[in-house]
């Protein structure tokens, strides 16, 4: 089989792991690089001895796949353009900033059978550890997702830049949507929140997230009820503690999807799109459903999305 020829769109700190993943992957060969500061799209191109393109256009004209990895705002339009030129899509989360933007990606994917894929690689780490096939569903969902100003995707709320894992975590272990939203945010340098409290009720459940740009520290844990007991998740030390009845894998860290989810989550799109298996990890349809939910969480807190 011939390799799929691959190609990145942004060259910021996640353009960069894409590009990476696609050079090491034996069955791809990283054509090129697009960035609007073409200095960038040159220093990352040149890492790895590839082209750096001037053009979106450009660059899609040689490749078959391609990411999308510019800042969040942009992906709708970058996404689409790639999907219209024919090429399979790897976006990173938030799929677009609007849900009409999401839908059309999703209808310009399945006119042209082509695979569109988000990037929610936690829901990899889940997966690692057993959480998806686990027997219970929960009845309590406790986040905290924050970190330090960084200046990194504030075109968009902390809410589609940081609550979105935790969002998608929530559908996906939930397996339902919430008939309730309560929020309530604030915002240090924009319009749109910096830190974000939203309580989502479901049916038989609960979810309470806090995301923060502008905190002290780093954090990311998460704290899941179950009928039988809780586990509770630290993301950054990459360790979990289970007193529930579930049979949860303690050496998630050892698979590839816990040591490497954002590795793994790009061999599973060139799975799907080499036909190995029958979906890529988180489809479009599903990163849709996850940026509508977080576009409600603004709403309820009556801030804009974009800043």
């Amino acid at each position: 089989m011939s390799l799929l020829k691959a190609g990145v769109i942004g060259a910021g700190a996640f353009g960069r792991h894409h590009a990476r993943k696609y050079f090491e992957d034996a069955r791809t060969e990283l054509v090129g690089v697009f960035d609007l500061d073409i200095e960038r799209a040159q220093m990352l191109a040149e890492t790895h001895h590839v082209r750096g393109y001037d053009s979106i256009a450009a660059l899609l004209a040689e490749v078959d796949i391609v990411t999308i990895a510019t800042p969040p705002s942009t992906h709708g339009l970058s996404a689409l353009a790639a999907l219209e030129a024919g090429k399979h899509v790897l976006v990173e989360k938030p799929i677009a900033t609007d849900i009409h933007e999401a839908a059309a990606l999703v209808d310009a994917a399945k006119a042209r059978n082509l695979v569109l894929a988000c990037g929610h690689q936690e829901r990899l780490v889940f997966e690692a550890m057993g959480l998806y096939s686990a027997g219970e569903r929960p009845s309590l969902i406790e986040s905290v997702r924050e970190g330090p100003w960084t200046g990194r995707s504030t075109d968009v709320s902390v809410t589609l830049d940081l609550m979105v894992h935790d969002l998608d975590l929530a559908l996906w272990l939930l397996r339902a949507e919430p008939s309730g939203i309560v929020a309530d945010g604030s915002s240090e340098h924009g319009a749109s929140a910096d830190h974000i409290d939203a309580r989502l009720m479901f049916h038989s459940a609960e979810a309470h997230f806090v995301s923060s740009r502008i905190a002290a520290d780093r954090k990311r844990t998460m704290r899941i009820v179950y009928p039988s007991g809780e586990v509770r998740i630290d993301f950054l030390a990459r360790t979990f503690e289970n007193t529930t009845k579930l049979a949860l894998n303690a050496d998630f860290n050892d698979t590839p999807e816990g040591r490497d989810p954002l590795g793994a989550n790009v061999a599973r799109f060139i799975d799907a799109v080499t036909g190995a298996t029958p979906r890529p990890a988180v489809t479009g349809e599903e990163a849709a459903k996850v940026l509508a939910l977080g576009l409600a969480v603004d709403r309820a807190a009556r801030m804009p999305s974009l800043t």
